[in-house]
């Protein structure tokens, strides 16, 4: 088996003239954000089609957000297993599969006629994602510099937020002149030309270890408890939702992660590294990456009904008024060092933390409150969407900071975990939230997809409140995290 697949992943070497550039590594950044920025566009351009798919499919909102969740499913089940292969078999050519997978995915996504069918495809699109986001920083880190990683990173990230920007813009002008499908196949030229520019471009792994074990027992561990989580949360809010059978769910996940944790601790080679949470600074930094996500996944997630099922807007409409979040992100992201930098390390987090909590008590003070919406929807908008700009990388790179330069590949593909592992919860827990509070008073029938108006407004607004609690402890947890880095370096992080 393992000579196979070192057959299989063998890497070819890439242009010799291209390594001679000295902007070469700023090229494999360019890259490696170009997967990012696919990823975080394909996120939103889904999210803003969910209101469509859920008319056109005739399924409720705790059903169609299965299409969003379908592919995280598979995202963080499938994570810390490639990662692993990556270290045993190199980078390269598994993230080069992870492209073809992907684009092939989101094709087949494009011609579906059921809704089955769509999930389907969708959790294949999500191994895709797996095997780039098991890659994606650990190339970056083991491209750039220490000196320049924290640049880099909020490249990184400042290329997720573009990917986010151009989701609901090109996806509203998508689905109101070509359809639904076409947001899935507007990816696959993209997705081909990266995979052409990365057999040339990416340098050949090192430290491949192919003679390493392979954790088949945590493997067969970890994703079904992580998808069980995920099922149990969104499970609430269905309309045959049954508390046993809600707890059942949640009892056997706790078991499977009781024994995940138990066998990563003995077995030599484990999927996910004990040593990391060791660190209590890295296990701080890990949840604020976490619940970073889930804010955005669950502002764009409540808002797209809001903007579409609420205030009536056209799709275009809504995602020009959506992409106003990750413009801010990207605008504001490649600034976040500099911030760190003038703030220290320890307040840049807590700090953007506060910017995004006054947008999320403005958008409960005037959602469906106020005329002239959108003014007050922009404002929200852009101050929330600065706020996680300043946070994501000044974050990430606690995190790497917070452990020893040899589990950096490891955090990072950790972090990329947390990232998905995030935006799920997120959009389990609103899709959770905002059902139940669609539902009708008699409490005996769920909404069906058809309900609009100010009813939609009135529930979205009444799940901001999830959304401010996982901005604070976002920021809570920045600030512990950085603080104890801190502590360890002696002086405060640049």
């Amino acid at each position: 088996m393992s000579s196979f697949l070192s057959r299989l992943t063998a890497e070819p070497a890439p242009l010799s003239w291209l390594e001679r550039q000295a902007c070469y590594p700023w090229l494999i950044v360019g890259l490696v954000s170009t997967g990012a920025f696919l990823g975080q566009f394909d996120a939103t351009v889904v999210q803003l089609a969910l209101p469509s798919l859920a008319r056109y499919f005739d399924q409720p909102i705790h059903h169609v957000s299965w299409v969003t969740l379908s592919y995280l499913a598979a995202f963080v089940a499938f994570l810390p297993i490639f990662g692993r292969l990556c270290d045993m078999f190199g980078r390269k050519t598994l993230y080069i599969i992870g492209y073809l997978i992907f684009i092939g995915a989101s094709a087949l996504c494009g011609v579906v006629s059921e809704f089955w069918q769509l999930l389907a495809f969708r959790f294949l699109q999500g191994l895709g994602g797996a095997l780039l986001g098991a890659n994606s920083i650990s190339i970056l880190v083991h491209t750039v510099s220490p000196a320049q990683r924290g640049r880099a990173l909020g490249w990184f990230a400042a290329a997720q937020a573009v990917g986010m920007s151009a989701g609901p813009v090109f996806g509203g002008v998508l689905i109101e002149t070509l359809g639904w499908r076409w947001i899935f196949w507007l990816t696959v030229p993209f997705g081909a030309a990266a995979v052409i520019a990365g057999w040339l471009t990416l340098p050949r792994s090192t430290g491949a270890r192919p003679e390493r074990v392979f954790d088949w027992g945590g493997a067969l561990l970890i994703g079904p408890a992580l998808v069980l989580i995920v099922a149990a949360l969104n499970h609430a809010a269905g309309r045959d939702f049954n508390l046993g059978y809600n707890l059942g769910m949640v009892a056997i996940a706790a078991l499977l992660l009781a024994l995940l944790v138990r066998r990563e601790r003995r077995f030599r080679a484990p999927l996910i590294n004990p040593a990391l949470f060791r660190s209590p600074a890295f296990r701080s930094a890990a949840a604020a990456a976490m619940l970073g996500y889930a804010q955005v996944s669950a502002m764009f997630f409540l808002m797209s009904f809001a903007e579409a099922r609420g205030f009536g807007e056209s799709p275009l409409m809504a995602g020009l008024n959506l992409a106003i979040v990750p413009l801010a992100i990207g605008l504001s992201a490649p600034f976040s060092h500099a911030v760190q930098e003038r703030l220290g390390g320890h307040r840049v987090g807590m700090a953007a933390m506060l910017l995004s909590l006054s947008a999320v008590v403005l958008l409960f003070a005037t959602l469906g409150r106020v005329g002239h919406h959108w003014l007050f929807d922009s404002l929200a908008f852009a101050v929330f969407g600065t706020g996680l700009g300043l946070f994501i990388a000044p974050n990430n790179g606690v995190a790497i900071a917070a452990v020893p330069a040899a589990l950096s590949g490891a955090a990072g593909a950790l972090l990329n975990l947390m990232r998905a592992l995030g935006t799920s919860l997120g959009v389990a827990g609103s899709a959770a939230l905002l059902t139940l509070n669609l539902r009708m008073p008699s409490g005996t029938s769920q909404m069906s997809p058809s309900f609009d108006g100010p009813g939609m407004l009135v529930a979205v607004r009444d799940c901001l409140p999830l959304l401010g609690v996982m901005v604070v402890l976002a920021g809570l947890c920045a600030w512990l995290a950085a603080r104890r880095v801190e502590a360890k370096i002696g002086g405060p992080l640049r």
